[in-house]
C-alpha cells in the first residue's frame, strides 16, 4: 500500500511530466527591456535634437489651422503674419516636461492591458492595407470586413501581438462613416486586447465613443479607462498640419482618447535623402504634434511616434524593408527615449509579397533592430507585406514566432553563480560525461530556451516523411485552424443589439 507522502510525490512528479508534455513556459514574454542597440552617439542625438529645436523656432510650421494657430499663439508660439507659426524651444520644454512619460494602454480584459514607457519594448500591429493575402489562392485580392474580423480574431490567440490596430481597410465598404464605425466594431467584437484605429472625420469620434461606451458598460465608461487609441498624423511633411487630422486630434481629447501622432515622412521626398537630416526634420515634426497635444490638453497621453519611411530613389516606390529603414527607426526610438517620451516606431514592413526568404530578412532585421534600440511600440510588426500595401493571416502567425525570437534576443544572458554553474560542470566530467540529465539542463530548458513551433529543426529525412512541407504551408494551416475554431463573443447578446440598433454595422 502506498503512504500518503507517496502518493503525493507521484502526484508531483506526473505533474512534472505533463508539464513538460505540455512544453516549458515562456522565457521570453513581451515588455523584455530594449536600450542594448544605440546607433547614435550622445553627441549625435543631441545634434539631431538641436537641429530640431531650430526648425521649429527658426522656420516654424506652416498651414496650421486657425483654432491651432490661436492656441500656439495663447502658449508662447510667434505668427509671421498668418504664413508659419514659429514655436520657441521653451514650449518645446514645457510640452515634453508635460507629457506623461508611463502610461497604461488598456485592454478590456485587464491582464492584457500593457504598460507604455521606460525601457519596455512591446510589438504591434499598423497599417492601412487594401489588400489581402488570400489564404486559399495565394494571391492578393482587395481587403473586405470579413478579413478584418478575421485578422481580429487570428491575432487574439498570439501572445505577442500587445495591441491590434486595424490592419487592414474595409474596401468593400464606401462609406466613410460606416468604415470608421464598422471597424471598430470588428475590434471590440473579437479581441479583449488593446485596440487601435484610425478616423476619418472628426464628427465622427463622438459617435464612435458611443459605441465605446456600450462595450464598456454605460455613458462615460470608457472616458473613464479608454481601451481604444487614435492613430492620427497630424503633420503633414515638409513642416505643415493638416487640418483635418488636426481636428481629429481635438475631437479625440475631448472624448479622453489615447492618441498615437504619428510622423511618416519619406527620405528624399518629403523629408532629406541624408539620415541625419531626416532624423531632425521628423524629429521637429513629432514634436510639433506634442506640442500641439499639450497646448490643447496639457498631460494627455500620447505615443510620440517618429516612424522614419523610405524610398528607393531609383524609382521614388516606397521601401519597408533594408538596412536603412532598421537603423533610422532605430535611432529615432533611441532619440524618443533619450527626450523621456513613450516611444513608437515602426519595423516588419517587408517589400515581399510571398512568404520568402525577401519577407524574413526584412522583418526579422527591421524588427530585431526596432527592438534591441528599444522602441516601447513597435507598429506594423505582424501580418503585413508589398510595403504595407498587403495584409497576410500566415504572416500574422509567422511573425508571432518570430517575435518570440526577437524577445529571447532582448532578455540576453542571466550571469549568476547558479547559472556560470561550476559545481554542474565538476560532476559531469567526473562522472556521467554529459550533461543531458543533470537537473540544470532541466531547469535552464524550462528557463532559457524558446521552443518554435513552425520553425521546422527536424533532420532532413523526418522533414520528407512529414510531407516537405516549407513554413508558408504551415503557417498557412496553422492561421487556417485558429480561424476555423476560433470564434469569440466579447459582445453580449445585449451590447451587440443595441450597437446594431444605434450603428449600421455590415456583419
Amino acid at each position: 500500500m502506498f503512504s500518503a507522502a507517496s502518493r503525493r510525490r507521484g502526484g508531483g512528479r506526473n505533474d512534472r511530466l505533463r508539464q513538460r508534455a505540455a512544453g516549458p513556459p515562456n522565457p521570453c514574454p513581451p515588455g523584455q527591456r530594449g536600450g542594448q542597440y544605440l546607433p547614435l552617439a550622445e553627441a549625435d542625438v543631441q545634434a539631431i535634437y538641436n537641429t530640431a529645436l531650430r526648425l521649429l523656432s527658426e522656420l516654424g510650421m506652416g498651414e496650421v489651422p486657425e483654432r491651432l494657430q490661436m492656441d500656439l499663439i495663447a502658449a508662447g508660439a510667434l505668427d509671421t503674419d498668418g504664413a508659419r507659426v514659429l514655436i520657441p524651444e521653451f514650449l518645446v520644454a514645457e510640452a515634453i516636461k508635460a507629457a506623461p512619460k508611463n502610461f497604461t494602454l488598456h485592454g478590456r480584459d485587464p491582464q492584457r492591458s500593457i504598460e507604455i514607457g521606460g525601457d519596455r519594448v512591446h510589438f504591434g500591429t499598423g497599417g492601412a492595407a487594401v489588400q489581402t493575402l488570400d489564404l486559399e489562392t495565394g494571391l492578393y485580392r482587395p481587403s473586405t470586413l470579413a478579413d478584418l474580423h478575421g485578422f481580429t480574431r487570428l491575432q487574439d490567440t498570439l501572445p505577442n501581438v500587445s495591441w491590434f490596430t486595424r490592419c487592414c481597410v474595409a474596401t468593400d465598404l464606401e462609406d466613410t462613416y460606416e468604415l470608421d464605425v464598422n471597424t471598430v466594431h470588428a475590434l471590440v467584437s473579437n479581441t479583449t486586447k488593446p485596440v487601435a484605429t484610425s478616423f476619418t472625420l472628426a464628427e465622427y469620434v463622438p459617435l464612435v465613443v458611443e459605441m465605446l461606451d456600450i462595450v464598456a458598460g454605460g455613458p462615460g465608461a470608457f472616458s473613464e479607462r479608454p481601451f481604444l487609441a487614435a492613430h492620427i498624423s497630424p503633420v503633414i511633411s515638409p513642416m505643415r498640419f493638416g487640418e483635418d487630422a488636426v481636428d481629429v486630434v481635438y475631437a479625440c481629447l475631448a472624448q479622453n482618447v489615447p492618441v498615437s501622432c504619428i510622423t511618416a515622412a519619406q527620405s528624399g521626398a518629403t523629408a532629406p535623402a541624408t539620415l541625419a537630416g531626416f532624423l531632425a526634420q521628423s524629429l521637429a515634426e513629432t514634436l510639433a504634434s506634442l506640442v500641439m497635444v499639450h497646448v490643447i490638453k496639457p498631460g494627455h497621453p500620447m505615443v510620440f511616434s517618429n516612424w522614419p519611411f523610405v524610398i528607393d530613389l531609383r524609382s521614388g516606390a516606397f521601401a519597408g524593408g533594408g538596412g536603412e529603414i532598421a537603423v533610422m527607426n532605430a535611432a529615432s526610438a533611441q532619440i524618443s527615449n533619450w527626450l523621456g517620451l513613450p516611444s513608437g516606431v515602426a519595423s516588419s514592413m517587408t517589400d515581399a509579397k510571398a512568404i520568402d526568404a525577401q519577407y524574413g530578412v526584412e522583418k526579422g532585421l527591421t524588427a530585431l533592430a526596432a527592438g534591441l534600440a528599444g522602441g516601447n511600440m513597435i507598429y506594423e510588426s505582424s501580418g503585413m507585406t508589398a510595403s504595407l500595401l498587403g495584409a497576410s493571416f500566415e504572416g500574422f502567425v509567422l511573425d508571432n514566432e518570430m517575435i518570440s525570437l526577437i524577445y529571447r534576443s532582448m532578455r540576453g544572458i542571466e550571469v549568476t553563480e547558479e547559472t556560470l554553474g561550476f559545481d554542474a560542470i565538476c560532476e559531469t566530467v567526473l562522472g556521467e560525461g554529459h550533461f543531458l540529465g543533470h537537473a540544470d539542463t532541466y531547469a535552464a530548458m524550462e528557463r532559457d530556451y524558446y521552443y518554435p513551433t513552425l520553425a521546422d529543426r527536424d533532420a532532413p529525412s523526418q522533414w520528407a516523411d512529414k510531407g516537405a512541407l516549407d513554413i508558408w504551408t504551415r503557417a498557412r494551416e496553422t492561421a487556417r485552424h485558429i480561424l476555423n475554431t476560433h470564434n469569440p463573443k466579447y459582445l453580449s447578446v445585449e451590447q451587440d443589439a443595441q450597437i446594431r440598433a444605434r450603428f449600421p454595422i455590415r456583419t
